[in-house]
């Protein structure tokens, strides 16, 4: 078995899904008392979210960049990000470290091919739903049709990922935002709609609606264990 390493704690409340997820998907594989191998640095969010939002990408990929080259000298064989948003400076991650890094966009529209969808609705923060570092691979690698909120719609999104499920906070007020804006994705033509941040899967399940959810979550943990238990 290799070893996962895990870049974690944006948020930990994610993170947390995550590590629970691989060692289920391993303990499912293997049986008996297996769990995964894992090397996992959490880093604090507070300071990586103000640079965000300042616009500062550089500054978090050197914060991510080194915390990367930690996870490796303690001897993981590939890296994950556990976050979409930073997937932004995943390139800049990517050339720090000597190991591989598994993409959640690539794992992500894996499952979307394999299930034989092409126009698919996201969302996530703001970074992931406007910018094109998320988006355009979707496009471009894999040809898949992406649609997102409208303006109004984005920021409410955005809004609640960092002020309610990033602090851990479930409010079904904001819960029925999300299965309204995920229903007009669908009334677009989005035959699924990918919850793009790792948090929203706190929130809205798949037994809240009739619309495909594509959890980015237990999609690149599952990619983990996959590539963890590959010769």
């Amino acid at each position: 078995m290799k070893t996962i390493g895990l870049l974690g704690g944006m948020s930990w409340e994610s993170t947390q899904g995550y590590y629970r997820s691989i060692n289920e998907g391993i303990k499912s594989r293997l049986g008996g008392l297996h769990s995964a191998q894992i090397s996992m640095y959490s880093v604090d969010f507070d300071p990586i979210e103000k640079l965000q939002h300042q616009g500062d990408w550089a500054g978090t990929a050197a914060i991510l960049s080194q915390a990367a080259k930690n996870i490796q000298a303690a001897g993981a064989d590939f890296l994950l990000i556990c976050t979409n948003t930073m997937h932004k400076v995943a390139p800049q991650i990517e050339a720090a470290i000597d190991i591989p890094l598994l993409h959640i966009a690539d794992a992500t529209a894996k499952e979307l091919i394999k299930q034989n969808i092409k126009k698919v609705g996201l969302l996530g923060t703001a970074f992931t739903m406007e910018q094109g570092f998320y988006k355009d691979r979707l496009t471009d690698k894999f040809g898949l049709s992406v649609v997102v909120p409208n303006e109004a719609d984005r920021a409410v999104v955005h809004e609640v990922i960092y002020q309610e499920l990033c602090l851990g906070k479930i409010n079904p007020n904001s819960k029925s935002e999300y299965l309204r804006i995920i229903r007009t994705l669908a009334d677009q033509g989005a035959k699924a709609v990918i919850l793009g941040c790792t948090e929203i899967g706190m929130l809205v399940k798949q037994s809240d609606t009739d619309v495909l959810l594509i959890d980015t979550t237990e999609i690149h943990a599952q990619a983990a264990v996959d590539f963890a238990l590959t010769l």
